[in-house]
């Protein structure tokens, strides 16, 4: 099953998608330029094979809820996202301000 949701932060609509899938849930939320994930995230991945793609994303790991997502602090991002001014350890909601 997907669900797709509004989340508002700060004024702005951001989608929240959660896709249920055996065994694990994926949690997202993208604001059109940029998105934030739940730990099956591989920013390795996005770090190293496709930086040219200058891909903004942030990783919250332990999450299972759009709110819980929307809470947790950053774990992982992308180069983009460091450009954006997205740290480590920061609100995912704060980073997701800063992907408007």
């Amino acid at each position: 099953m997907v669900q797709m949701v509004p989340v508002e932060i700060d004024g702005r609509v951001a989608v929240g998608i959660t896709v249920e899938l055996p065994k694990t849930r994926l949690v997202i939320i993208t604001t059109g330029k940029g998105y934030l994930m739940c730990g099956a995230l591989d920013v390795g991945l996005l770090r190293t094979r496709l930086a040219d793609r200058g891909i903004l994303a942030a990783r919250a790991v332990g999450v299972r809820t759009i709110e819980e997502l929307l809470a947790a602090p950053v774990d992982d991002l992308t180069q983009a996202a460091e450009s954006a001014g997205i740290q480590r350890g920061m609100p995912g909601r704060e980073a997701l301000v800063r992907m408007f």
